[in-house]
């Protein structure tokens, strides 16, 4: 491998997979009393927060990574003059990447030949899975440091999301409505679809009834790829759910069967930090372009 891949906890990528590729993760804190927070990961799993706002109805707030959060990732490869790749949530969202920033920035003074890159994705969960996972091809593929820096700023663009929740509440309650809230307001009886793209989210419908909602998340990806500068398979599609998989399971076998393209297994499970905004029920997909290197045609 020729560089270090480092993501933050909104990756919503799992353990083993982490592990199997060498991605090390800088993770966020959470909190349901706003005193005490906990690594995501740690302290909570990931049942015993879904089920603590599903039959308690908590409102738990997320906390960004700390400037010395990053340092302590990044320290042991800029020793060792091992390159790093950092790639941080939409900075839209958080400001995970200007503590990754600032973290470089300190380092440097210290390692002035150090080479990190930090990559705001403009992206989150599952979008951001694919993107480390585009990452994670061209360095194992042996893509150099500077090409596979180029080619991920060249493709983070094309990462959008498509998915639905339970109720815009938890949306609305932690400030990430964004431009939905201008259709929907406070009419959180609706299930609404929405749309993930350049970093902010836009509503792309509303129905009433959870089944309608799921349908229009995968009608909307139908329109999408029915342009023509949007050949899906020049893109790699995943699935994500809160707190049902079971669901997610016949989201993904409909989808596939609609789309005629099969999903990557990356099982992405949207962890805590995401999880805070968009409440136990959210699931949809979400799609990156294919990166030149290691999808060659």
């Amino acid at each position: 491998m020729n560089f270090q891949i480092i993501s933050d906890g909104a990756c919503d990528l799992q353990k083993d997979y982490l592990t199997a590729h060498h991605v090390d993760i800088v993770p966020f804190y959470v909190t349901f009393d706003g005193v005490n927070y906990v690594k995501e990961g740690e302290g909570i799993t990931h049942d015993e927060f879904y089920l603590k706002m599903i039959n308690e109805h908590a409102i738990p707030k997320s906390s960004l990574p700390s400037i010395q959060d990053y340092v302590d990732a990044f320290t042991p490869y800029v020793e060792k003059n091992i390159p790093i790749v950092c790639i941080t949530i939409s900075g839209k969202f958080s400001g995970s990447y200007n503590s990754a920033c600032n973290a470089k920035n300190m380092l440097l003074e210290d390692y002035e030949n150090a080479k990190i890159a930090v990559i705001d994705s403009t992206l989150n969960t599952a979008s951001e899975a694919l993107f480390v996972n585009e990452a994670v091809e061209m360095n194992e593929a042996g893509v150099s440091f500077e090409d596979a820096v180029a080619e991920l700023e060249n493709i983070k663009g094309s990462g959008k999301i498509f998915f639905t929740v339970g109720s815009l509440e938890y949306l609305i309650k932690n400030g990430r409505i964004g431009k939905v809230a201008v259709v929907a307001g406070d009419k959180l009886g609706i299930r609404p679809t929405i749309i993930m793209e350049n970093g902010d989210i836009g509503l792309g419908g509303i129905s009433r009834s959870r089944k309608k909602s799921l349908n229009n998340v995968i009608t909307n990806m139908e329109k999408f790829f029915k342009k023509p500068e949007n050949n899906i398979e020049d893109y790699e599609i995943v699935t994500a759910c809160g707190y049902n998989p079971e669901e997610e399971k016949e989201f993904r076998a409909e989808l596939e069967q609609r789309l005629g393209k099969k999903c990557i297994d990356l099982k992405v499970i949207i962890g805590t930090t995401i999880g805070c905004h968009t409440g136990p029920y959210a699931l949809g997909a979400a799609i990156v372009r294919k990166n030149k290197y290691t999808h060659k045609k």
